[in-house]
């Protein structure tokens, strides 16, 4: 009987790769300082759960007679989550959901098993017992008779047990408290998460019974783990939002089966996550008319047109040093666009502090917010309230043009759709799927550059 033996080796937190010395670029991908150290086993190895897929073992064909039918799909009775996935939940498949502490992973992950009478789920927790799961499943509400709860973390045993009650779908919380006796090391490392992963692939592509992964993210925001760990799953979702806010959003950053473009709203209740199907009302202004500061800006996320209301504070520097400060927004393009408005349309802000909050305490990176940032900030400056029924759409840039921004029509649709008379757009965009300059009694205006903005928007 060979002895087992262990050995120090360094493993590279992004890609993988295995080096037996310490180094502080990865070879392998090139990223600095993420070599971490393990202890592997040696001599005789364990059989690695390699990946099977379904075909295996097969004669190569041609590509011709292979069956393109339309994949099956197992719908979770959520709007949101089957709209994101693709149109469900497609059979044999892995799916990794990431995210911050207290975001709402877990629960997410129970709600669907108890809204989903119909599917014989297996939740696997390694995290909390059965007793929280139970508490957690009473506070949501729903039905459980064919939830079955299994408090395991040795993924053998895991395994034995999904084959053996075959359900129709598998949760797993969390993949970093999961282990392998095949590997030598303790859970959550990155040669634990790698083969955890492959075993529970393997059983998912054999069996055709879809897995969901909880997983954890780093301080930086992404997933935990090796990056090979997203490349093994066939769809990533991210949670994104305030976890001391109410919204979250559930965004695909990976998808096999469907669109990555796609972005599901949620909001977190007493009772679990409520599905929002339409956030443009939770974003637009909920106070009364006349304020100054308050723009709204047409943005869409993915494919996802809505309105999202921007909030600017422009006061005198009370301390010498002028304040930048953004919530939701870039700081360093706010920085940018308050520079253009004050070297191309002679505003004067070096001197005072600024102040912006995106509502919803949502995270914004479409371009076309900045002509909403900028006119709130002059609203605020002048003191001057832009209509409740004026929102705007284009790009700012350094000469002070206003550019186009893409899908400007559906941008304008969504507008008219919500009530607004107005929206300000970029005298280059191209609006020809809209049949005219007036849609749905909504009035499109077309700005160049952010002078002609403020005399048209603030003539008044």
């Amino acid at each position: 009987m060979a002895t087992v033996k262990t050995k120090t080796v360094w493993f590279c937190k992004e890609c993988g790769n295995e080096s037996p010395k310490w180094m502080g670029r990865c070879p392998a991908c090139g990223e600095w300082n993420t070599m971490v150290e393990e202890r592997v086993a040696t001599g005789k190895k364990s059989p690695v759960a390699a990946v099977s897929v379904p075909g295996a073992g097969h004669k190569p064909m041609p590509l011709s007679d292979i069956d393109s039918s339309v994949e099956n799909r197992i719908s979770l009775n959520n709007g949101e989550v089957d709209r994101i996935l693709g149109g469900g939940l497609v059979e044999g498949s892995l799916v990794l959901v990431g995210g911050e502490p207290g975001i709402g992973k877990s629960t997410l992950s129970l709600q669907i098993p108890l809204h989903c009478s119909n599917l014989k789920t297996l939740y696997v927790t390694g995290e909390e017992s059965a007793k929280q799961v139970k508490l957690r499943a009473a506070r949501i509400g729903g039905d459980d008779a064919n939830c079955m709860i299994y408090s395991e973390t040795l993924m053998e045993n895991i395994i034995a047990e999904a084959r053996e009650m075959m359900p129709d779908l598998m949760i797993v919380d969390s993949v970093q408290t999961m282990y392998s006796q095949a590997v030598e090391s303790s859970p959550g490392s990155v040669s634990q998460i790698k083969e955890t992963a492959a075993m529970l692939l393997r059983f998912a592509k054999e069996t055709g019974v879809p897995v969901i992964l909880i997983g954890h993210i780093t301080k930086e925001g992404s997933i935990a783990g090796p990056k090979v760990l997203e490349h093994i799953v066939d769809v990533v979702l991210q949670f994104e939002g305030d976890n001391r806010g109410t919204y979250r959003l559930l965004r695909s950053i990976k998808n096999r089966f469907g669109s990555t473009s796609e972005l599901a709203v949620f909001e977190m209740t007493g009772k679990g996550l409520r599905e929002v199907s339409n956030p443009s009302e939770m974003l637009i202004p909920m106070h009364e008319e006349g304020l100054s500061g308050v723009a709204v800006s047409a943005m869409l996320d993915g494919t996802r047109p809505f309105l999202i209301e921007v909030q600017a504070l422009v006061s005198s520097a009370a301390y010498g040093t002028p304040q930048r400060s953004a919530t939701g927004f870039e700081v360093r393009r706010l920085n940018m666009l308050l520079a253009v408005l004050e070297k191309r349309a002679g505003f004067k802000l070096g001197v005072k502090d600024v102040f912006l909050n995106m509502a919803g305490g949502l995270k914004v990176s479409d371009p076309a917010c900045d002509l909403a940032v900028i006119c709130a900030v002059l609203s605020s400056n002048f003191d001057f309230a832009i209509p409740a029924d004026t929102c705007f759409a284009g790009e700012v840039g350094l000469s002070g043009e206003i550019r186009p921004v893409a899908q400007t029509d559906r941008r304008v649709i969504e507008a008219a759709r919500l009530g607004f008379k107005r929206i300000f757009v970029s005298g280059f965009s191209s609006l020809e799927g809209l049949g005219g300059q007036d849609i749905n009694g909504i009035e499109v205006v077309k700005v160049s550059d952010v002078p002609s903005l403020c005399r048209t928007l603030f003539k008044g």
